[in-house]
């Protein structure tokens, strides 16, 4: 029991990452049944390929650029 008590402050501190792990795995899962890309960087519905999920990005970073520099 003194085991216990001693350690509390890391077992909670373990609980509470491993609730964090467990949460952004079944995240991942969740998303890999409805078919989007585990992989991808943020397209969402992404079928997996960021050939072109780059050049949408590079199309909004663009868009962004010319409206900063307009106002």
């Amino acid at each position: 029991m003194l085991w216990l008590v001693e350690n509390l402050a890391t077992i909670l501190v373990s609980l509470v990452v491993l609730a964090i792990v467990t949460l952004v795995i079944a995240d991942m899962i969740r998303d890999k049944r409805k078919g989007k890309s585990v992989t991808c960087g943020g397209c969402s519905g992404c079928s997996g390929n960021c050939a072109h999920c780059k050049a949408v990005h590079a199309a909004k970073i663009a868009e962004a650029r010319r409206a900063r520099a307009k106002s």
